[in-house]
């Protein structure tokens, strides 16, 4: 356990908060370090000569903040991914030549041509119908493509059981408001998309971090975790898992389903990347389809700017999602809808996918004989790779000089949950450049910065 005495004296407000901002300071000033383990509850109430109630409130407020990780029959550290940004994007302005090699874009140039969709639509005589107020699930006829297109993941669900959102993004919203409350618990793997992290944690709910191998979730971490917590959630990638680039085997993914249904959890399965990678694999939706939400977003595979993303649940959940659609942005636009799932019925969908695929397994290719001798995970048509990194570089230290050296990386505490243990590892994406000879210079740099060592 950490020696940490906090100052308190001389702090205005509330002394639970003052605590808050004390742990939030020494943080920050490196006093305490990620993975740090605070004294208990009595022992600093003892220590600070203040109420146990007190420092229960101080630590609350500080996990709020993402400050702080508290485990039953553990104790209370510091989170692993407390000095870091979690979030994606930057509202800074772009720096002038920045290497993009952080999100994970989609190839906009092989985008579907957006005026030829727009000329079809508007030539038609009933166009006007997608300017006015729908059903929030969306109309019949584009849960009915939803509903062939679930057919892609190798899930196999009906119109009814289809709703539009708009995005992925907008589906994980609609979940955790309309599925969970403050407070609620969600079992997720130790490293995930950090979206989700900054959503739990606008919302009150707290994300338990399980631990991790080649294939993703261990089934036995969550089994233990399911016993030692009271958990209501689980969020699943097991189709090349972000940032680690894992898939579930058959039988993790026939095991996980079965904890999941011991424990009674609501399964929430983002396919985001499904359709990047060749696979054969059926969802753990489909494992558990009583109690799982699939979502089959278009983002990744087709085109970022529709916002459109297709999400199955069962009937028993279908009304708190429909009403979370309703309450969030009242229906997903139509407009958008009926461009997707045009798209889809003409193969144009499936022609763009194939032309992202092979732009990616090129870039994939050349790559390869420029990071030999590093060790990294992917998939030959993936979006981004997992790149170990020596010593004694960390992912935030790397990411840190990578940005002064003008690339754009994700470093492995991005994507950390809780207090778990944050490997030496970086996302790199492949598609985050428009050309190929822009992504071997970023990489070239980011080669450069690891030879020569963090001096």
């Amino acid at each position: 356990m950490t020696k940490w005495n906090p100052i308190l004296e001389g702090e205005e407000g509330p002394k639970f908060r003052a605590l808050a901002d004390a742990i939030e300071r020494d943080i920050f000033s490196g006093k305490l370090k990620p993975g740090d383990k605070l004294p208990t509850h009595r022992e600093l109430a003892d220590e600070l000569e203040i109420n146990v109630s007190t420092v229960t409130r101080g630590y609350v407020e500080a996990e709020r903040r993402g400050l702080i990780s508290g485990t039953v029959g553990r104790g209370t550290f510091v989170a692993s991914d407390a000095r870091v940004s979690s979030s994606m994007v930057s509202f800074e302005p772009h720096a002038p030549g920045l290497i993009e090699l952080g999100p994970a874009n989609s190839f906009y140039e092989l985008d579907p041509d957006i005026q030829e969709g727009m000329k079809r639509l508007i030539r038609r005589k009933n166009s006007n119908v997608f300017m006015r107020y729908t059903d929030p699930r969306g109309l019949p006829e584009h849960r009915a493509i939803g509903a062939e297109w679930c057919k892609r993941y190798r899930f196999e669900v009906t119109p009814d059981d289809v709703l539009i959102c708009s995005g992925a993004q907008h589906a994980l919203t609609c979940c955790l408001t309309g599925l969970f409350r403050a407070g609620d618990r969600i079992a997720t793997d130790s490293l995930i998309y950090p979206g989700l992290k900054t959503l739990a944690a606008m919302l009150g709910i707290r994300l338990v971090p399980v631990a991790m191998d080649k294939e993703g979730m261990l089934p036995d971490a969550l089994d233990a975790v399911c016993r030692r917590e009271k958990i209501t959630g689980l969020y699943l990638m097991p189709e090349f898992q972000n940032p680690t680039t894992a898939c579930m085997s058959a039988f993790r993914r026939e095991t996980i389903a079965l904890i999941a249904r011991k424990h009674g959890l609501i399964i929430i399965e983002d396919d985001a990347y499904a359709l990047t990678v060749q696979s054969s694999l059926s969802p753990v939706s489909s494992l558990a389809p009583e109690n799982s939400v699939h979502i089959a977003g278009l983002s990744k595979s087709l085109a970022v700017g529709l916002r459109v993303a297709f999400m199955s649940s069962p009937k028993s959940l279908r009304d708190k999602l429909s009403h979370a659609i309703l309450n969030t942005v009242w229906m997903t636009p139509p407009l958008n809808a009926e461009l997707a799932t045009e798209w889809i019925k003409d193969g144009t969908a499936d022609r763009v996918i194939k032309l992202k695929q092979n732009e990616a397994e090129k870039r994939f290719s050349v790559i390869k004989d420029l990071l030999s001798g590093l060790t990294y995970f992917g998939k030959p048509t993936g979006l981004f790779i997992w790149l170990q990194l020596p010593e004694p570089w960390r992912g935030y230290t790397f990411e840190a000089r990578a940005r002064e050296s003008g690339v754009n990386i994700f470093g492995a505490e991005k994507f950390a949950v809780g207090d778990s243990v944050v490997p030496a590892m970086a996302r790199i994406s492949l598609s985050g450049t428009r050309t190929t000879d822009e992504l071997l210079q970023g990489l070239n740099i980011l080669l450069e910065i690891l030879r020569k060592g963090l001096v």
